[in-house]
């Protein structure tokens, strides 16, 4: 009796470490590291992208992210979902504080002069000042369900007194993540 226990155990324990191992066969992701580059607390530290089966999930970590709107802080990522189309077609900006707002946009390029559509979709970000991330999850529809996506991040904050806003980009200005297929 013992020899089978221990026989069915050991195959429970070799199944599980089999399928642990496996990656998701719906989604693929990337991760992508940030200096501490900012002193502020919005600095980006790093960037995780996963392409699921029915939504992009973009997640930074920060340090020392605040809570107060005198913090300024806020983000911007803008999606590329079409390969054969230089830069990005869709922009999620909202703001880090307590009490901000966010949404997805429409847009053609990194042009700050021309202001996107707003998108009609799924869309939704949170922040979560404990682990100091901000998670931002969309719809594949609302992007028009695109088979492979890359993103550019820009975060940005003021100083206590307002006097200047800092910006920091993951990587160098306006320049992308590998391609994340689904």
């Amino acid at each position: 009796m013992r020899s089978t226990l221990l026989g069915a155990a050991t195959l429970t324990v070799a199944a599980t470490l089999a399928l642990a191992q496996l990656s998701p066969a719906s989604a693929d992701s990337i991760g992508v590291k940030d200096p501490k580059d900012l002193a502020h607390g919005v600095d980006l530290r790093s960037v995780q992208v996963e392409h699921k089966a029915r939504a992009i999930v973009v997640t930074t970590t920060h340090t020392d992210l605040r809570r107060s709107f005198r913090s300024g802080s806020s983000g911007s990522v803008y999606l590329d979902t079409d390969p054969s189309d230089p830069g990005p077609e869709y922009v999620f900006a909202g703001g880090f504080f307590v009490g901000t707002d966010y949404q997805l946009l429409e847009i053609d390029g990194f042009s700050s002069t021309r202001e996107g559509n707003p998108v009609d979709g799924s869309y939704i970000m949170r922040v979560d000042y404990d682990r100091e991330q901000v998670r931002m999850r969309i719809d594949r529809e609302a992007l028009g369900s695109p088979e492979e996506v890359r993103v550019a991040v820009k975060v940005a904050g003021s100083r206590p007194d307002g006097s200047n806003t800092r910006r920091d980009w993951l990587g160098e200005p306006r320049s992308f993540t590998e391609w994340v297929a689904r």
